[in-house]
């Protein structure tokens, strides 16, 4: 058994504005960081068109398709922008995120981790949003529900932003438990502790400064005992990295130390639960050497819990 890491070259065809936060230097940084490990390395396909609608409704996947510019750029909304290369590359992300749960779900390989973008949390039913076009953790752990016939699949994400389109894709859908730290006050605003789904949703909204013991606390107390009790049979992780204190988008003040403790933690569920079985996807981080750093921690655990 080794750990899968899923990625595209048409990832780095996702072009944004200069000065973007969400560049195609973020996704060279993982890698880079990533460069010595001994994973199994495989090309993240293109989304199927039933999985994308698994999660989003066909006016949605055709409106994306739909505003793909010929040249330069097309701005979706402040944040949001869509270059030539943006539509192969927001389908190869959601793709590889599949990809890897068919891989863990079959054996082949132990835990997985999708090194794609552009990211997905925030992209809602209809909206694209944050950066995102594609729910690419919704749509990962829909299509392990309905094509590998699972019953319960946890979503962890502890990306500093709340993942409000992740939310909203399953929070009707009790077969996901979907758990989330977050910094509040922030973008996008949402993510309150009584914002539950129908039952199945856990946000943990933290202050800034919050720091390293605040958020191994909250996750000690409160998160990883829920995800216990929901017994996942497989554990999705939507891996941000901007939680980090040299992160410029916010004020956490985690180290990279606490992405390898989480990790850890995470996987200890996922062997208790459900033989190990992990999928990660990479969200949000945007100092580069931190994401780099963190992404390697990351992995890191996951390499070592899939020898």
């Amino acid at each position: 058994m080794t750990t899968a890491l899923i990625s595209h070259p048409d990832c780095a065809d996702h072009v944004t504005p200069p000065g973007h936060p969400e560049q195609v230097a973020r996704l060279d940084a993982v890698m880079g960081a990533l460069e010595e490990f001994d994973l199994q390395r495989v090309k993240a396909p293109l989304a199927a068109e039933d999985d994308l609608l698994r999660a989003h409704p066909k006016a949605h996947v055709d409106a994306i398709r739909a505003a793909a510019p010929d040249e330069g750029w097309r701005s979706l909304d402040a944040d949001t922008h869509m270059s030539v290369g943006t539509l192969k590359a927001a389908y190869r992300a959601a793709g590889g995120v599949v990809c890897a749960v068919d891989m863990v779900m079959s054996g082949e390989v132990a835990n997985a981790f999708a090194a794609v973008r552009p990211p997905g949390h925030h992209a809602e039913r209809q909206t694209a949003m944050g950066f995102c076009f594609f729910g690419n953790v919704a749509i990962a752990a829909k299509h392990a529900l309905d094509h590998h016939g699972l019953e319960r699949v946890a979503i962890v994400d502890f990306d500093v932003h709340h993942g409000n389109g992740t939310q909203d894709l399953v929070e009707d859908d009790p077969r996901i438990l979907f758990c989330s730290t977050h910094q509040s006050p922030l973008y996008p605003g949402t993510g309150a502790a009584d914002e539950v789904g129908v039952g199945n949703v856990l946000n943990v909204p933290l202050p800034g400064g919050t720091g390293s013991k605040g958020f191994r606390d909250v996750m000690e107390r409160v998160v990883l005992p829920r995800v216990d009790a929901f017994s996942p049979q497989l554990v999705i992780i939507s891996a941000g990295f901007d939680a980090h204190e040299d992160d410029p988008l916010a004020g956490m003040n985690l180290t990279t130390e606490d992405f390898g403790w989480v990790t850890t933690r995470l996987c200890d569920m996922a062997d208790a639960h459900c033989e190990g079985r992990v999928v990660s996807s990479l969200e949000g981080g945007y100092d580069l050497a931190a994401l780099g750093a963190c992404a390697a921690a990351h992995v890191k655990v996951l390499e070592e819990r899939g020898r």
